[in-house]
């Protein structure tokens, strides 16, 4: 097993320091990072280097659809596999909103719980911009605490230093986004999000860092009068974990208008998990209903006619049959283009050859090597019959007395 960043990988492969001929399963983590930040060349360039018949898995806890549409363009056949909902919180993370005054009102509460925060675990600070990163850290030392520093200015073995130092001595870490993802910690208890993410999907990543494996973890939100635009995000997303919304959140919130236009048309409810078309029974069976979810879970493609065929099954019974039959319909239609009839006569036909992993400029050199050997071993053979030829001449034409003659054996 080997990991990478794309820049490195991709310099080792060109330097023909070393090949993926026999990689079998390519993983990318955190693959909408790489997506957004404009990495979609080097990832389809690593793809082309590994053999066709691999399994690429891509990881992330967000995933923006811009960015799905140039995941399933550099996949094959992909599946979506989701636990939970994509961006949703993870619900083994305890949320906790303060919604305070000023910024001399989160420095107040950040120093009369911190104390309590790092002696259950470690604590990470997570602040917007460097400048308030260093500020936050310096105000902590002052207070006798000892912070360790992070942030994207640093160089990456200073970083490594400071992780390391975090992970074994220091319990307190003040740090910018780039701690938000790829950090695993088990020890971080707490949480802290002293400035408020750019975004929701960021915060998520945040609160990401503590909770993990199962183990349960708080993260706290200090959130000022001027954040009434993300305070909408938060709510929907405490609601969608099933979490308490303080009031005082819910009530700044509304004074944004996308989201209080968004709360009277009542698409800001908790989100209701419908699962495969099974709901409460009504007067009547629900087949449409059902039938039209089980096809969407399914990704099925649309097409009226598979739609025609599921409904018609569906209505062909009555109550629970129904549910039943049409999610064994939607089953068959969704899987019968991706598996075929195992016969001898059809494998026969339809097997595709098997392909050669091996690079097309690699194999052109080894041709050529080939070849090269091949015309050497010529001109060895060719040279050494005409050496054997002059030998067995030359012992022809002797004229010496006994040079040719049967000598007598030892042994008669």
């Amino acid at each position: 097993m080997r990991t990478f960043l794309q820049g490195r990988i991709i310099d080792l492969v060109k330097i023909n320091a070393t090949n993926f001929t026999r990689v079998t399963f390519l993983v990318f983590d955190e693959a909408d990072r790489m997506f957004d930040m404009g990495f979609e060349a080097q990832v389809q360039s690593i793809s082309d280097h590994i053999r066709p018949d691999r399994q690429c898995l891509m990881f992330s806890a967000t995933f923006k659809s811009k960015v799905e549409k140039l995941a399933r363009e550099a996949l094959t056949d992909p599946v979506r596999i989701v636990q939970g909902e994509v961006g949703e919180a993870n619900s083994d993370v305890i949320q906790t909103i303060e919604v305070l005054e000023n910024a001399d009102a989160k420095w107040q509460w950040l120093l009369n719980h911190l104390v309590r925060f790092s002696s259950v675990g470690k604590v990470l600070i997570f602040v917007t911009k460097k400048i308030h990163a260093e500020d936050v850290a310096n105000g902590l030392r002052v207070k006798d605490f000892k912070p360790i520093l992070l942030h994207g200015d640093m160089l990456q073995a200073e970083r490594n230093e400071k992780l390391q130092a975090f992970r074994k001595d220091a319990n307190i870490l003040v740090a910018t986004d780039v701690a938000a993802r790829g950090l695993d910690i088990p020890e971080i208890r707490t949480v802290i999000n002293f400035d408020l993410a750019r975004d929701i999907d960021t915060h998520v990543h945040r609160i990401g860092r503590t909770g993990r494996a199962g183990q349960k973890g708080w993260a706290y939100t200090l959130v000022q009068e001027s954040d009434r635009e993300m305070a909408g995000h938060l709510v929907r997303n405490l609601e969608s974990v099933n979490q308490i919304v303080p009031e005082s959140l819910l009530q700044l919130a509304m004074k944004s208008p996308w989201f209080r236009n968004s709360r009277e048309r009542g698409a800001s409810r908790p989100q209701q998990r419908l699962g495969l078309g099974y709901k409460p029974k009504t007067k009547g069976p629900r087949t449409d209903t059902a039938t039209t979810n089980i096809a969407r879970a399914l990704n099925f493609d649309g097409s009226q006619k598979e739609v025609k065929n599921v409904l018609d099954m569906a209505k062909a019974t009555d109550g629970s049959t129904n549910r039943l039959q049409a999610m064994k319909a939607a089953f068959k239609s969704s899987f019968s283009s991706t598996f075929r009839p195992s016969s001898s006569d059809e494998w026969a036909t339809s097997r595709a050859p098997a392909t050669d992993p091996t690079p097309d400029w690699k194999r052109k050199l080894e041709e050529a090597a080939e070849a090269v050997n091949r015309q050497v071993a010529a001109s060895i053979n060719s040279d050494f019959n005409i050496h054997e030829g002059s030998c067995k001449k030359s012992a022809g034409s002797s004229d010496g007395p006994t040079f040719g003659s049967k000598k007598r054996s030892r042994w008669h």
